[in-house]
Order: C-alpha cells, then structure tokens, then sequence
C-alpha cells in the first residue's frame, strides 16, 4: 500500500544532549487532506521519539476506506458523500463499498446480499451460550463475549493469510452481528430468540428478531426500517476513532477476525465513545422544558459546572456533522410515521435552535452532531437505551470488518508497538527488606 515519498522536509530542532541539528524526513502526499511527515527512522538514525498523547497529530496507518475533513465537515466512504449514501443507498451496499472500493453492480449487489443473507444463523448450540449471562447483563458484555466466542465455532475463517478464509469471516460478521445483538436484547426480557428471516432486508430482519414473538406476527414499519438502514450507514465507519484503531492494532499481533472484532466492540463500549446518544437523552430529560434552556447554555459557558452540552461538538468535526442533518429528516418522519408527539423532540428543536444563535457556540463550532437525533430516533422506535450502543456495534462492524481486511492484506503489515516518554527512577540498587526505610 505504501505511497513513495514525493518530497522532504526539513526540521531543525535543538537538543540538549547533542545541540543544534537539522533532520532531514520524508514527506508522504495523501489524496486528499495534510500530508503526513515519515518519522519511522527518526529512533534509529537520531535516537528520539515524537510525543502525541491521542494520537491528535499522527497518522497511525495508510488507508483508502474513510476520508473525513473536520474543518470543512466532510465525511467521504471511497470518494462518495455520506449524505448521498444515506440518502440513495443500502447499508449492504456500503458495507460493500467499504470492503471492495465501489459500489456493487447488480450483480454484485445480489451475490453479497445472497451471502449474507444465508450467514445470519448462529451455530445453535451458541444459544446455550447465552445461559450462562445473568438476566440483567448489559447487552454490551454480552456481545464482547458472545463475538470473541464465534472463533470457537467457526474455525474455516481463522486463517487471516488466506484470502477465502478472510471473506468468508467478512461475511459471517456482518451477517450475524444483528442475530447476536437482538438474542441478547430478547434474553434480557424472558422472551424466545427469533430466527432471522431471508426475504427481509438488513435493517428490516432486525427489527423482526427484536420485536416479534412466535404467537403473532410481525411486520416492521417501513419508515423505521428506512430510520434504522440510515443509522446504520452513518455509523458504518469513522476513519482511526478509538474502536477502529484498536481492531487495527490487536489485528496488527495476526489474532483471528473474531477476537479482533470483539476487542473494538469493548473499546466502542466506553461511554466516550459509544454513549453519546444516552447522553444526550439523560441531558434533555435533565433540562426538562425549553424554558430552562437558557439556564443549561449558561452552565454550559460556566468552565467551573460540570455540566455540558451533549449531542453539539465533535473531536474531529470543528463544523456541521454531516450525518446530524440526514438523522434531524428522519427523526421528523419517524416521529410522523409513528403519530407520536414527544416533547423530547420538540425540546432538542428549541435546544439546537438557541445555541446556534448564540455566539459562545457558534465561535467555538459546537454545532450539533449524529449522536444529537440518533437518541430520539431509537426511543420513538421503543429500542432501549442499553441497546443504542448495541445499534452502534451492528453499524460499526462494517466498518471494522474493512479496515481489518485492508490491514491484513497489507504486506508491509507489522505489529503495532507505541513507544513512550519515560518519567519514571532511574537506575537504582536493590535494598534488603531490614533496611527499607
């Protein structure tokens, strides 16, 4: 993959163990966006680190999947537009999109939907499995486990040198992720697990293993599942976020698909990462009327309250978050489609609306981003809040599943290893017992 510098840079830095010198490095050009400065030989030829907590200002590996421009507000999958992916496609296409680099023709589109239509089963003795979890385990501990544990029933995808092998675990992961995630939604209710049905679409089947039982039937509400499909497609991949970036580095040591995919669903889990949308509820449930919005926004300005503003801002978006406006047109249609009227919704309308005129928000660019709707999307279509993260891992897995595909078919793959600025005893002599003070 690697792209063959086109320039060199020169950095002139002071020492003050060797003096004044100046380091002559590669400069790498990307397509789109900054370019990045090689450091890889600045230990062995000048025996010194770069020091980047977060990782805000390096670029940890090359990629062709996600462009993001935070300052512009662009989010790109392969060159095209989220909104028009959101807008005009499936997520089964753009989870191909991400996996092969285009768009699939139709008959591509029919042979990828034919495999992951006919992966969706769980191996059945996986449901005992699920016996194991108490009845009030958090859906998320069950993923971990329940994902890590696919590599003990499914051991003709685990050779990650094996082209086949890889898509055949590309496949089993997309496929079986909304199975795991609504048979643990449905044990943490008493209810039967719901097989998934092959003539339904992906958001659709969902929604039918969640919400239906053996002695009715169920039949989804088209609107949802078109809200649930762009959910997904907006959360499908985000560039090296936390997640990414740890499916990426336990991929690095060649651990198997399964466990490399469990790993970025514990690491999605944390709530500054995954929880946002909760948040956002819990925060508009706290100001409780739009006559109290003013009181939040001046806590909100006030560095000394803890409280903040969730659902507005984002790491790397320092303008509008692309995704927020396709989900604000589908909260309305959703909320429209079902006759509900909540006063939540109305409220985050009132909320968006001020701290957009204010200019304490608008000059530090917190404008609302995809976790501000995502929220009440989900409550209005009756999911729980412990599953919103859950949604997340569905979605994400696409994602995963392609930056972990591009590692490692990469030859020039090699095991991640940070290094560190060390700030601890220097060398010292060890001390018998009786004469510690």
């Amino acid at each position: 993959m690697g792209n063959a510098a086109e320039q060199r840079v020169d950095i002139t830095m002071s020492d003050p163990k060797t003096g004044k010198k100046t380091i002559e490095l590669d400069v790498m050009e990307a397509s789109m966006g900054p370019s990045v400065v090689d450091v890889r030989r600045l230990y062995a030829d000048h025996g010194i680190f770069t020091y980047d907590p977060g990782f805000t200002s390096t670029a940890s590996c090359e990629s062709k999947i996600t462009y993001i421009d935070g300052e512009q507000g662009i989010l790109l999958h392969r060159g095209y537009d989220i909104g028009e992916l959101a807008t005009k496609s499936s997520f089964l296409d753009v989870c191909y999109l991400l996996m092969e680099g285009e768009l699939p023709n139709l008959e591509q589109q029919a042979e990828f939907c034919d495999e992951i239509v006919h992966h969706t089963m769980l191996h059945e003795q996986m449901s005992h499995f699920y016996r194991g979890f108490r009845r009030d385990a958090h859906p998320m501990a069950i993923m971990v486990a329940v994902v890590g544990a696919l590599s003990a029933f499914y051991h003709d995808s685990l050779d990650i040198n094996d082209p086949n092998q890889r898509q055949l675990a590309s496949y089993r992961l997309i496929a079986k992720m909304p199975t795991i995630a609504a048979m643990a939604y449905k044990y943490s209710i008493g209810q039967p697990f719901v097989y998934p049905k092959n003539e339904l679409g992906f958001a659709e089947n969902f929604l039918h293993m969640m919400f239906s039982v053996p002695s009715e039937d169920y039949v989804a509400n088209p609107i949802m599942s078109r809200a649930l499909e762009r959910i997904f497609i907006l959360h499908a991949d985000h560039e090296q976020n936390a997640s990414t970036s740890t499916v990426r580095l336990a991929s690095s040591s060649q651990a198997n698909p399964f466990a490399c995919i469990a790993a970025g669903i514990a690491s999605l889990w944390g709530p500054a990462h995954g929880g946002a949308n909760e948040a956002v509820l819990s925060m508009l449930k706290e100001i409780g009327t739009k006559e109290r919005i003013p009181e939040y926004l001046a806590k909100a300005r006030d560095k000394s309250d803890p409280f903040r503003l969730m659902g507005f801002g984002h790491r790397v978006y320092k303008n509008f978050d692309p995704r927020a406006s396709v989900l604000k047109e589908s909260a309305h249609e959703v909320l429209g489609a079902l006759g509900k009227t909540t006063p939540l919704l109305e409220l985050a309308k009132e909320l968006e609306r001020i701290a957009l005129e204010d200019p304490y928000f608008r000059e530090r660019k917190l404008f609302p981003n995809v976790d501000f709707y995502s929220g009440i999307i989900l409550q209005a279509m009756e999911i729980p809040v412990s599953m919103f993260t859950v949604l997340f891992a569905v979605a994400r897995t696409a994602g995963w599943v392609a930056q972990w595909k591009e590692m490692s078919s990469d030859p020039a793959n090699k095991i991640g290893r940070p290094r560190q600025l060390y700030t601890g005893e220097k060398p010292r002599k060890f001390v018998e017992v009786n004469d510690r003070k």
